[in-house]
């Protein structure tokens, strides 16, 4: 049997670790769209807005932030990993990493408007 002191410190080991896991669960999406916007800027920038405000250099490019708009930005995966394929010639379409992917999704879903659900 533990005795209070025991038991105290028990209590407070199991909440402070409780507390870094909380954090470190926020923390990580956090990271994920900072390196998913590094990504859009070394990528995507020299056509796109990649900022929360701004127009695109290149205007037919639409500013990343206005993608939610148009479909769930989560649904981008598989073109993504298969390269895009647009309607210009400008834009690249080579096959990105699912790291890179998981990392860019996780920007566009931190920068832009929450999308309806995907169907």
């Amino acid at each position: 049997m533990m005795s209070s002191p025991s038991k105290r410190s028990v209590a407070v080991l199991l909440g402070l670790s409780c507390l870094f896991a909380s954090q470190a669960a926020t923390a990580r999406p956090d990271r994920l769209a900072r390196e998913g916007h590094a990504l859009a800027v070394k990528r995507c920038g020299a056509c796109h807005a990649t900022e929360k405000t701004g127009a695109s250099p290149l205007p037919i490019a639409p500013p990343f932030r206005s993608l939610g708009y148009r479909y769930p930005v989560e649904t981008l995966d598989e073109a993504l990993a298969e390269g895009i394929v647009a309607g210009h010639p400008d834009m690249p379409s080579d096959p990105w990493e699912p790291a890179d992917i998981k990392r860019f999704i996780a920007y566009l879903e931190s920068i832009g408007p929450k999308p309806a659900k995907a169907r």
